[in-house]
């Protein structure tokens, strides 16, 4: 069955650095596109960063633009999300998306905790 799991979060200091690392199986990785979302309590889930399966091309919140990077590695079926200078706000559950509108499929990871707090 597909699997989609995250590792990488933990608890940084504010302008910490922690890369998220989304592993995918039981799909062909390559057409899917991927993004991260987030979600803290009491606020609804946050479409972050996004990577083309076609392309590459990328896009990001306002919130994180010039601060998180994603990126892809199909040889690896693995996605992630570089996030730097880490503020108190950016705080939640982030979750891996992985999706292919063509055949109409999306799966989600199951989350990895991101605390930023000194």
């Amino acid at each position: 069955q597909v699997q989609l799991v995250e590792s990488g979060g933990g608890l940084v200091q504010p302008g910490g650095s922690l890369r998220l690392s989304c592993a995918a199986s039981g799909l062909i990785f390559r057409t899917y596109d991927v993004n991260w979302y987030r979600q803290s309590p009491g606020k609804e889930r946050e479409l972050v960063a996004s990577i083309l399966s076609t392309n590459g091309r990328t896009d990001y919140a306002d919130s994180v633009k010039g601060r998180f990077a994603i990126s892809r590695d199909n040889a690896k079926n693995t996605a992630y999300l570089q996030m730097n200078s880490l503020k108190p706000e950016d705080t939640a559950v982030y979750y891996c998306n992985a999706q292919n509108l063509f055949i109409l499929k999306t799966y989600w990871g199951q989350g990895t905790q991101v605390t930023v707090s000194s």
